[in-house]
């Protein structure tokens, strides 16, 4: 019950293993995965004392429960969720100490979509170039956890920073996401480019690590057929043939032959990772001047409201 490491006792609908990502590879056609609700993950690994970057668990809707064989520090982030140490409840959203053999659970989402645990010393998965995330779309990284499985925790390091609170972020009625158009808005009529910025879409069942589908109306196109496979960024906002918008979320392909219509600035994709299905979706143009980060952040993980300036940037702007 001594070594460094835990047992998975259940492992939710999909938890994964995440840190900040394997960036500088999409030339290899690798992603850059990592968590998708960046802000939460980083906020879990202060809490305990670990560096930004170290490596915890991801889970989605339903949560997770693991037994520790070491005691260590812990705490859970992101999505709202009641936090049990053998069945007693511990704070959410704050480092808490278990002992060795103690049963952690994080429950199911109160709201949002994606919790984050993470424990002192990080989860020590075998890197995969240069990163421990798990890649749901290549299959890079660790496999998602499975019950029984066991996974080691890294040495703890410093000592966990002593904090009153945590900021909370309360329900949002809607998801707001800033969109700068291109390189492909030529692609679509001026009609369905004022559908995207005037049209009731809704998060769709069928989202995931890979990208967030929309439900509502189609974007009516001025060209037909399909591209040459180009590159594909990260917050690309491409259409496919149905003509609903679906946003690339961290385990996105990197290439694709479907028009990307615009593109959501990273700093508002953290919202998207926690919008459940049915939740209201809202795009609002958004020059490139513009970019930044979002200047208020209601809910979890939205909306975000746009710092400034909302207008149709040019055509043509490069993804990369």
């Amino acid at each position: 019950m001594t070594d460094s490491a835990f047992v998975v006792v259940r492992p939710g609908a999909l938890t994964t293993v995440q840190d900040l990502g394997r960036v500088g590879h999409a030339h290899l056609g690798v992603p850059r995965s990592g968590a998708l609700d960046q802000p939460a993950h980083r906020l879990a690994n202060r809490l305990v004392g670990n560096t930004e970057g170290a490596a915890a668990l991801e889970t989605t809707l339903t949560g997770c429960a693991v037994r520790l064989r070491r005691p260590a520090t812990v705490a859970v982030t992101g999505a709202p969720c009641p936090v049990t140490v053998d069945g007693r409840p511990v704070a959410w959203g704050a480092a808490v100490r278990v002992p060795a053999g103690a049963l952690l659970e994080a429950g199911a989402a109160v709201h949002g979509v994606r919790s984050y645990v993470a424990f002192d010393g990080g989860v020590e998965a075998e890197p995969v170039l240069g990163s421990r995330a798990t890649d749901v779309l290549s299959g890079l990284g660790p496999a998602p956890l499975v019950d029984g499985a066991v996974l080691r925790l890294g040495p703890p390091g410093g000592p966990a920073p002593g904090v009153d609170g945590v900021p909370h972020r309360g329900v949002a009625p809607e998801l707001v996401l800033p969109v700068v158009l291109g390189p492909r808005d030529d692609w679509f009529t001026p009609a369905g480019l004022r559908t995207l910025t005037t049209g009731e879409f809704r998060v769709s069942a069928a989202s995931n690590r890979i990208g967030l589908r929309t439900e509502g109306p189609s974007l009516e196109r001025a060209k037909d057929g399909e591209l040459a496979s180009e590159g594909m960024a990260l917050g690309a906002l491409q259409v496919p043939p149905d003509g609903r918008p679906v946003l690339f979320l961290a385990d996105h392909p990197t290439t694709g032959g479907y028009p990307v219509v615009g593109v959501v600035p990273e700093p508002y994709l953290a919202a998207a990772a926690q919008a459940v299905p049915g939740t209201p979706v809202r795009f609002t143009p958004l020059n490139r001047v513009s970019w930044g980060p979002p200047a208020r952040r209601t809910g979890v993980g939205g909306p975000y409201e746009p710092p400034g300036g909302s207008s149709r940037a040019p055509r043509r702007q490069p993804l990369m």
